[in-house]
C-alpha cells in the first residue's frame, strides 16, 4: 500500500516563504512523477510543479521563478519551496504521486499567507 504525506503548510505574511514536503511510504512502486496542486476556497484545484523520475521539471507559469520543485530520491521525497508569497497563493496544497498505473493524493497542507 501506497500513502503520500505532505507537511509544511502554515501562515506566512505576505512576501515570505515556506518550503512543503511530500513523501512517499510503502514499498514496491515506481517513481514515475510526482505533481505539487493548489485548491483555493471557491477554485479548481490546479497543477502548480510536477518533477518526473528523470528529473525534469513543469511549472504553473504564473509561479516560474517564485516556485522550485525539487526531490530526494533516497528519501522518496519531493520538495516544494515557495518564495515571495502573495496572498492569492493561498490554498490547499496536494501532493499526486504517478505510479505510472496508479495515482496517490496526499491529504492536502494548508497554505496562508496573510496581508
Amino acid at each position: 500500500q501506497v500513502q503520500v504525506v505532505e507537511s509544511g503548510g502554515g501562515l506566512v505574511q505576505a512576501g515570505g516563504s515556506l518550503r512543503l514536503s511530500c513523501t512517499a511510504h510503502g514499498s514496491g512502486f515506481k517513481f514515475n512523477a510526482m505533481d505539487w496542486y493548489r485548491q483555493a476556497p471557491g477554485k479548481q484545484r490546479e497543477l502548480v510543479a510536477s518533477i518526473t523520475n528523470a528529473g525534469s521539471t513543469n511549472y504553473a507559469d504564473s509561479l516560474k521563478g517564485r516556485f522550485t520543485i525539487s526531490r530526494d530520491n533516497a528519501k522518496n521525497t519531493v520538495y516544494l519551496q515557495m518564495n515571495s508569497l502573495k496572498p492569492e497563493d493561498t490554498a490547499v496544497y496536494y501532493c499526486n504521486l504517478d505510479t505510472g498505473l496508479f495515482h496517490y493524493w496526499g491529504q492536502g497542507t494548508q497554505v496562508t499567507v496573510s496581508s
